[in-house]
């Protein structure tokens, strides 16, 4: 008597969330590079310390929130309840652009206390490290944006999961870095 094996399904990835995940492994990199040299540099004296402004705590509840409606979202999508998804994924819409708008005030803060892109290099790095999260921000939205319209075209259901997961998978990474981004600002002025 001959048991044939059934032969194991190879652990595999979605193409395009592969494709996400390098994407996020790539900007981790960049990032890792940017608060590197942050040290780096600091280290090196002529460092002026300030404070963050504090409509930045405030993003950073915006942020932490706006993950919050993302994963209501998929929680829609997983159960086919598209008003709710519907729903969240427009509130996590509203919140980015509220965390953009609130970075915007936080870099006028910046400029009110005399903190310039041009100057002491703290600074700088501060303006570099924000608007560079918030260009990622931006196409985080875009990406909302598209789904948001896939989901009123009755796109997305749990069936076509793939896509509303990997548009929260990229905004929890978001808001991870995010805060990450924060605390290694305030630890490091």
């Amino acid at each position: 008597m001959s048991i044939a094996e059934t032969p194991k399904r190879p652990v595999g990835m979605h193409p395009k969330k592969f494709a996400m995940w390098l994407f996020i492994v790539s900007v981790v990199m960049i990032f890792a590079a940017l608060t590197s040299a942050y040290i780096v540099r600091q280290a090196e004296g002529n460092w002026a310390a300030f404070e963050l402004p504090s409509i930045m705590y405030y993003s950073t509840i915006v942020i932490l929130l706006s993950s919050a409606s993302m994963h209501w979202a998929y929680l829609g999508a997983k159960k086919d309840d598209m008003s709710q998804l519907k729903n969240a994924l427009t509130i996590t819409s509203v919140l980015g652009v509220i965390f953009l708008i609130l970075q915007f005030i936080g870099w006028e803060d910046l400029v009110a206390m005399n903190v310039f892109f041009v100057g002491n290099p703290s600074g700088s790095f501060v303006y570099v490290i924000t608007g560079l999260h918030g260009l990622h921000i931006v196409s985080g939205i875009l990406y909302l944006f598209i789904m948001l319209y896939a989901a009123f075209k009755n796109q997305i259901n749990s069936g076509t999961i793939v896509r509303i997961e990997m548009c929260a998978n990229f905004w929890h990474f978001l808001g991870a870095l995010w805060i990450y981004l924060f605390i290694f600002m305030l630890m490091n002025r």
